[in-house]
């Protein structure tokens, strides 16, 4: 495991290669397709924690206690959402919610999901993201 890697409990070892120059990689999701939820269905993770979604975005971040990329990736989220309205921020510790982490496929820490106004999932971010990436996530949504 490389420095300022970390993994949630299960995980296959296997890591996710951030793209080349980014601290973070993203995979973007095809417009109003949500690959983890039915059509028309909430996003598990805005059901089983009781997120109500801005009306912007939300940054679900899925991180872990020891974690120090996640304590730097909150820190960045915070400060879009505290700058942006209608941007919420949900920082998740997956060790107590494994089931979680496991059915969203979460293999390192941090994860941020970010949401649409209707909960559902447009890119996710593995890694701490920048100030700029996170502020380019938000104003992707907008242009939908």
């Amino acid at each position: 495991m490389g420095a300022g890697e970390h993994r949630t409990p299960g995980s296959t070892g296997h890591r996710r290669t951030p793209d080349a120059g980014n601290s973070a990689a993203a995979r973007a999701v095809e417009p109003g397709v949500d690959l983890m939820t039915p059509a028309g269905a909430e996003h598990p993770v805005v059901a089983e924690l009781g997120i109500t979604p801005g009306t912007a975005a939300t940054f679900v971040q899925l991180s872990s206690r020891f974690c120090r990329p996640c304590r730097a990736a909150h820190q960045v989220l915070e400060r879009v959402a505290a700058t942006t309205p209608g941007v919420v921020h949900v920082d998740v510790d997956v060790s107590d919610h494994l089931a979680l982490g496991e059915r969203l496929d979460v293999r390192a820490t941090p994860t941020v999901l970010v949401l649409d106004a209707d909960g559902v999932e447009r890119a996710r971010v593995v890694g701490a993201p920048t100030f700029a990436q996170a502020r380019a996530a938000v104003a992707a949504l907008s242009t939908r």
